[in-house]
């Protein structure tokens, strides 16, 4: 849980707020005190923020996870550790960091300063730029807590992903061969090479083929909820596992999957981890925009449109 800061008077910075709730352009740079740590944390100077889909669901309304506005939305941060609060372990002034700020709680990624628990940070790898480090907390986390610590997925085992070439889906399938899984991934046709790439054994051209033809399968990681569960939990070899990162419509339940021989596992909810982050193996994360802190209402129209392949990042 984030601690309350003070302000140190004199010292600002610009945020993106919002009053109310609403469409993109409710979205505005203001300018509001610097805050500074508190016991266990550090003040992050944010190179680069993560616009993520929930994000817009916040903005507008749809999920209450900052209360009432006005607020500032982010939670994925990469940058430079600037001063440290009573305690913080672990970082020194000058590091290079990346975290997922609490989730559904806190936020304040929007901004050119932050604070975060020391806990929640893991040093920035080598082969993350910051621009790219800003994308990877939300989605990385959520496919390592699902897939690892939901699913059990282990080498030599074979895993379907839905929407392979999606924010969380172009990392769970990095992740699912880093880890020895065969992997299977739907996407539409032009997609498929960038797929290949990441090294997904079979694609799926889910607008021509139907992916129960395939043979049966030990996880299934399902990214779009609804009808696609029943069907993806008919792939399953018995014992299988259907994993879920829809809870709002999974269209699955555990009494379901005992009827079937399988199981199921609803991931709800994604928590800041600098541990999990800093067992990432190394990943490939694809930048579909970069867009300067003050359009940040562009950055939202674009994760909107569902026309991007990879992440959007704001950059002070």
């Amino acid at each position: 849980m984030m601690i309350p800061v003070e302000s140190i008077e004199g010292e600002n910075m610009r945020v993106i707020t919002q009053k109310t709730v609403g469409d993109a352009s409710v979205l505005e740079v203001a300018e509001v005190p610097r805050p500074v740590p508190g016991p266990g944390q550090v003040l992050v100077q944010v190179g680069a923020a993560g616009v993520n889909p929930v994000d817009t669901y916040v903005r507008a309304g749809g999920f209450p996870a900052l209360g009432e506005p006005p607020f500032t939305l982010g939670w994925d941060v990469a940058g430079t550790v600037v001063e440290l609060g009573d305690g913080a372990e672990g970082f020194a002034v000058g590091d290079d960091v990346f975290g997922l700020l609490p989730f559904p709680g806190a936020g304040g990624g929007y901004a050119e300063h932050v604070v975060a628990d020391a806990a929640d940070l893991a040093p920035r790898p080598s082969w993350l730029t910051v621009e790219q480090a800003g994308a990877v907390p939300m989605v990385a986390l959520t496919a390592w807590q699902a897939l690892i610590g939901r699913g059990g997925l282990s080498a030599g085992q074979t895993i379907l992903v839905h929407a392979a070439a999606g924010g969380v889906g172009h990392v769970a399938v990095q992740l699912a061969k880093a880890r020895g899984a065969h992997v299977i991934g739907t996407a539409s046709a032009a997609k498929h090479d960038f797929l290949r790439s990441l090294g997904v054994d079979e694609v799926i051209d889910y607008r021509h083929e139907d992916f129960t033809a395939i043979d049966p399968v030990d996880v299934v990681f399902d990214t779009i909820g609804g009808a696609y569960a029943e069907r993806s939990a008919s792939v399953l070899k018995p014992g299988g596992v259907l994993v879920s990162i829809i809870p709002g419509n999974p269209g699955f339940s555990a009494e379901r999957a005992a009827e079937l021989g399988v199981r199921f596992e609803l991931f709800e909810s994604v928590s800041a981890s600098g541990a999990d982050l800093a067992a990432l193996p190394p990943l490939r994360v694809r930048l579909e925009h970069v867009v300067p802190l003050a359009e940040a209402a562009k950055a939202h129209e674009l994760v909107e449109s569902k026309r991007t392949t990879g992440k959007v990042v704001l950059v002070p």
